[in-house]
């Protein structure tokens, strides 16, 4: 490809998003001899702590600090990205609610090509890239060809790629504040007030190990016991998607997603959940997913560890029954 990959790093109280590491496994797809420099903006010494982890994966690391950084928004980075990236070069960033405010406007003013969404990517020939997104919540495959060959500002969709946990080494730290902030102060029309955490409900399930998830596949709310009983053999906890929610069958608190909290279980077990990015976008830490589905086409089954197509309601008292016929065993 011949062209300098870059990753935004998004990362909370001096620790890096999870995403950081897929980035990684996304512009290896992109070019598996690529090297990629991670660039990170923040303040004062998370900052540095963030730098110091990023750099144990990545070839280099580019940090602009200044305290206006400290909680950073789409406006203020984006002149500031513009003054330190090279011409024609790829720019990973994830497609959350950050990454869909930085990307686009990026693109205009490197003039390069904007891609969203990606969930794979299938090569590039004379510098167009193939990529692949989702349309109508994951039930259809795009495939998009983009120039990319004048550069490309790419929001990768969380979870789409397995993180590359694989450390290179002790990556360069190099100080890119004085070239990114040219007059010293950083002022836009938005400014930072506060962040307003979710309320915790009865269980926090940001904590859980175990999360038996539900989705609309459930069908009834008197179905939902099947569901607490399962969780229960597994030692785990209840979650769900969105429509449970909209329902009232569940509190918010329990909702997965990225209108509901991101969870970082060891096991994540989806029943009847089609598994749109809006629900996938809130798993983080590569957890192990078993999926069950009666859609061979669900999206679920492209993130999922084991897949199993059948119907929930048959599925799960049988293996709520196996599970404690183990136990007492």
């Amino acid at each position: 490809m011949g062209q300098q990959v870059f990753a935004y790093i998004i990362h909370k109280d001096g620790v890096a998003d999870d995403t950081a590491l897929e980035l990684i496994a996304a512009a290896g797809k992109l070019d598996t001899d690529a090297s990629v420099t991670a660039v990170i903006a923040g303040a004062g010494s998370e900052l540095d702590s963030v730098c110091n982890e990023v750099a144990s994966f990545f070839d280099e690391v580019w940090k602009i600090d200044n305290p206006a950084l400290a909680y950073v928004t789409a406006e203020v980075l984006r002149p500031l990205l513009v003054r330190i990236l090279p011409k024609h070069g790829i720019v990973l960033v994830p497609h959350d609610h950050f990454g869909m405010d930085l990307a686009p406007g990026l693109s205009i003013k490197i003039n390069a090509a904007y891609l969203p969404d990606v969930v794979d990517f299938e090569g590039i020939d004379n510098g167009k890239l193939k990529a692949v997104r989702e349309e109508y919540t994951g039930q259809v495959s795009t495939h998009v060809l983009s120039d990319i060959s004048q550069g490309a500002v790419i929001t990768v969709r969380p979870g789409s790629f397995k993180a590359d946990e694989r450390k290179s080494g002790d990556g360069l730290v190099i100080d890119k504040t004085a070239q990114a902030i040219e007059s010293g102060l950083l002022v836009g029309a938005h400014r930072f007030l506060e962040i307003i955490e979710a309320q915790v409900g009865e269980v926090d399930i940001t904590k859980s190990d175990i999360l038996v998830s539900v989705g609309r596949g459930i069908e009834d709310q008197d179905n939902m016991e099947m569901i607490f009983e399962l969780a229960e053999a597994m030692a785990g906890d209840v979650s769900c998607s969105r429509p449970i929610v909209d329902a009232k069958w569940l509190e918010k608190s329990r909702q997965v997603g990225t209108s509901g909290q991101t969870v970082k279980p060891k096991v994540y077990m989806a029943l009847g959940i089609s598994g749109a990015f809006q629900h996938v976008g809130g798993l983080k830490g590569s957890p192990f997913v078993i999926a069950i589905n009666k859609n061979p086409r669900a999206p679920i089954f492209q993130v999922a560890d084991v897949g199993i197509v059948g119907d929930i309601l048959d599925f799960i008292p049988e293996l709520t029954e196996r599970i404690n016929e183990l136990k007492s065993a």
